[in-house]
């Protein structure tokens, strides 16, 4: 991870993500952070993590690494018995972590844009209950690909989102930036509309490396940002 990292920022990257750690401590990668000159943005660690007795060192480590926002890549949500375990943990863990300057997110699919399998909620999308409980990191392509549209999500939950996902993708199948069919163009307005700092740049598929297809999409970026 620590030499990937260097590859990161020559590629053009200022911040990145963690999605796992490979073992190593925060005080490392926040050296090797500090090396290059990168700042950590978020990270998705399990939903265990945010949950009691784990939280303390969740908060502790990613205070090490200077993240302010902190997250999980996603959790099952489908049926309410499963949604309100899922905000209660969240809820709990944004709480405690406001107190410390940080602010915790659920990282979107496609499945929180519809309602729980047996909802009482009287219809309301799965998405709009977590933002309740906590922060939203806004997959873009898949809320694209759940028939949203990108700019008026953004704004209109503009106090609720810490943080996007500029993805690209076709027919569910994610691809480097432009080449695929994401109104990208509307999630670049709406993320500078609201006042982020960072898009987060996330390919699930990259081809034919991860390197290789976050090159491609650095280039459309800097082109159309």
């Amino acid at each position: 991870m620590l030499e990937i990292l260097g590859k990161v920022k020559e590629i053009g990257f200022d911040g990145v993500e963690f999605a796992g750690y490979f073992g190593l401590d925060a005080e490392t990668l926040k050296a090797r952070l500090d090396e290059l000159g990168l700042v950590c943005v978020g990270t998705h660690t399990g939903l265990q993590n945010y949950d009691e007795p784990q939280l303390a060192e969740t908060i502790r480590f990613h205070k090490v690494l200077g993240c302010k926002q902190i997250g999980i890549g996603g959790a099952h949500t489908s049926d309410e018995e499963s949604l309100a375990e899922v905000m209660q943990i969240l809820g709990h863990a944004n709480e405690v972590a406001e107190k410390e300057g940080m602010k915790v997110y659920f990282h979107n699919h496609g499945r929180e844009f519809l309602t729980t399998e047996d909802d009482t909620s009287g219809g309301r999308m799965i998405i709009d209950r977590l933002k309740e409980a906590c922060y939203l990191q806004v997959d873009t392509y898949w809320s694209f690909h759940a028939g949203m549209d990108n700019y008026q999500f953004l704004t209109e939950n503009k106090d609720r989102i810490v943080a996007v996902h500029i993805k690209d993708g076709i027919d569910g199948k994610p691809k480097a930036l432009g080449e695929g069919n994401c109104d990208l163009a509307a999630v670049i307005k709406g993320a500078k509309d609201i006042g982020l700092d960072f898009m987060v740049l996330e390919n699930d598929d990259p081809q034919p490396t991860g390197l290789e297809d976050i090159a491609r999409s650095m280039v459309y970026l800097k082109a159309n940002a």
